[in-house]
C-alpha cells in the first residue's frame, strides 16, 4: 500500500510543478510523446494509479495485481479527461475586442445637448452596455434626440448625425 500512496503523492507533486511552471515543462513532453501527453495529464495518471490502487488494495484485499489494474484504468481515464478538458479550454475563443472604428453606425441618444460646432454627450449601447461618449455634430442636437454615429473621432468622442425618419 505504501507504494501506491507514494505514487499518488508523486502525482500531486507533479501537478503542483505543472501549476507553478505553467507549461514550461510541457515542451519536454511534446518532444518525447509527440504532443499526446501533457504534464497535468501525466500527473493525473500517476495520482489516480497510486490512489486508485491504494483504495482498491485497502478496501477489497484482492492483492497488488488487481489494485494495479484498477489504478491503471483509473489513471488512463483521468489522463484522458484532463487532455480533453485542457484541449477544450485551449480552443475556447473570446469575442473580438471592440475598436473605436466599430462604432460607426451605432444608434444612440443625446444626453447633453450638442451645439453647432461644439461638443455634447451621447449614450450608446456598446457590447450590450450603456457608454457615454463626447459627441460632435454638424447640426445642433437637442436633449433626447436619436442619433447615428458616423465616425469615431477618438476613443472617447464620436461624430453623429440625427436619425432621419
Amino acid at each position: 500500500m505504501a507504494w501506491f500512496l507514494g505514487l499518488g503523492i508523486t502525482g500531486l507533486v507533479l501537478l503542483l510543478i505543472a501549476l507553478v511552471f505553467d507549461g514550461v515543462l510541457d515542451g519536454l513532453f511534446d518532444g518525447i510523446f509527440g504532443g499526446l501527453v501533457s504534464l497535468p495529464a501525466l500527473a493525473g495518471f500517476v495520482s489516480m494509479l497510486g490512489f486508485g490502487g491504494a483504495i482498491t488494495l485497502g478496501t477489497t484485499g484482492l492483492g497488488p495485481v488487481v489494485a494495479t489494474v484498477v489504478g491503471t484504468f483509473a489513471g488512463v481515464v483521468t489522463a484522458w479527461l484532463v487532455l480533453r478538458l485542457s484541449r477544450m479550454l485551449m480552443r475556447d475563443q473570446t469575442a473580438t475586442t471592440l475598436r473605436s472604428g466599430d462604432l460607426a453606425g451605432t444608434p444612440g441618444a443625446v444626453v447633453t445637448p450638442i451645439p453647432v460646432g461644439g461638443y455634447g454627450e451621447v449614450l450608446l449601447r456598446v457590447g450590450g452596455q450603456p457608454v457615454k461618449y463626447a459627441a460632435r455634430s454638424e447640426t445642433a442636437q437637442p436633449l433626447g434626440a436619436e442619433i447615428w454615429v458616423t465616425a469615431a473621432l477618438s476613443s472617447t468622442s464620436v461624430e453623429v448625425r440625427p436619425v432621419e425618419r
